[in-house]
């Protein structure tokens, strides 16, 4: 099998793959899915992701059909670095190959000036023409026209935060912490039109590429606010050269003000979703930031 023939028969790609027709070596592909990469006849190189068999259950239906429509999405935007859908079957995906690099201080400037580009394109409406996936996690992309904080509220900190209370990750009190979030959410300002953004930006999910750029991956793309994707990409250390990616990004598109103030309001999201996926162990980072976007809001209300 070369890239030519792949590109024209996907649906063969297991196929291949059973019958080990195809070299493939084992890499890393984050937390949910098993990574390899495929070495073709021809020499090209692919990534592949399938369901891990450990996982205890099946693959959720339209899983890799989500994350490829999220691909598509984000590259019809010309604007960032995303790699090639080749092959989006309910058991497996494969996308181009991107060479890994170093982390350049030119590569973030580019990709800060390129995420603004990206968010700027803009979608018709918060949530997606398709059903969405944080992680393992259903997600719900259904259209809606705002304003952006009812629907983030409502979709994005609701769900997570039930499925942690009801995990035992977070406890009642916890949950009144971040009820009180959610209660206030309008007082936090910032609404904007809906951005086309990448939807888990947290760093693990920025490809340094071997080409000086900077390649998204693991999206769960979907009409949203733009500080989400910038606030995500503060998490867990934040990416290397962070200042400069804000700086590159701030000279081209201008964020709104209080929107440091808003940074905890945003990363709530994407730490409610790990006590649901991964438990307890991220109890902490959950009530540190819902505190801290309170204590935000009560520093806007005196400024004003």
């Amino acid at each position: 099998m070369d890239l030519a023939y792949l590109r024209a028969h996907p649906e063969q790609l297991p196929t291949f793959l059973t019958h080990q027709r195809i070299r493939e070596t084992p890499v890393s592909g984050g937390d949910i899915c098993a990574a390899s990469r495929l070495t073709l006849d021809d020499g090209h190189s692919i990534f592949a992701k399938t369901w891990p068999e450990h996982a205890g259950r099946a693959v959720p239906e339209g899983f890799f059909a989500t994350e490829a429509a999220g691909l598509r999405w984000l590259r019809e935007a010309r604007a960032v670095a995303v790699p090639e859908v080749l092959v989006a079957l309910p058991e497996l995906l494969a996308l181009e190959w991107v060479e890994p690099g170093e982390a350049s201080p030119e590569a973030a400037d580019r990709f800060g000036r390129e995420l603004a580009e990206l968010h700027r394109t803009g979608a018709s409406a918060f949530g997606a023409r398709w059903p969405g996936f944080i992680g393992a996690l259903p997600a719900d992309n259904t259209p809606d026209d705002g304003p952006w904080s009812d629907w983030f509220a409502r979709a994005r900190l609701l769900p997570y935060l039930r499925r942690s209370v009801d995990g035992g990750a977070l406890t009642s009190a916890d949950a009144i912490l971040v009820e009180q979030v959610i209660d206030r959410i309008g007082e936090f300002g910032g609404d904007e039109p809906p951005a086309r953004v990448h939807g888990d930006l947290w760093p693990g999910n920025l490809l340094w590429g071997g080409d000086d750029r900077v390649w998204l991956v693991d999206p769960a793309a979907h009409g949203g606010h733009r500080e989400t994707d910038l606030a995500q990409l503060a998490l867990f250390g934040g990416p290397p050269h962070q200042d400069r990616i804000m700086a590159a990004y701030q000279e081209s598109w201008p964020l709104a003000d209080g929107w440091r103030e808003r940074v905890p309001l945003h990363q709530l999201h994407l730490l409610l979703v790990h006590t649901a996926l991964f438990g307890a162990a991220y109890r902490d980072l959950v009530t540190r930031s819902a505190r801290d976007a309170l204590n935000g809001t009560c520093r806007a209300t005196v400024e004003r």
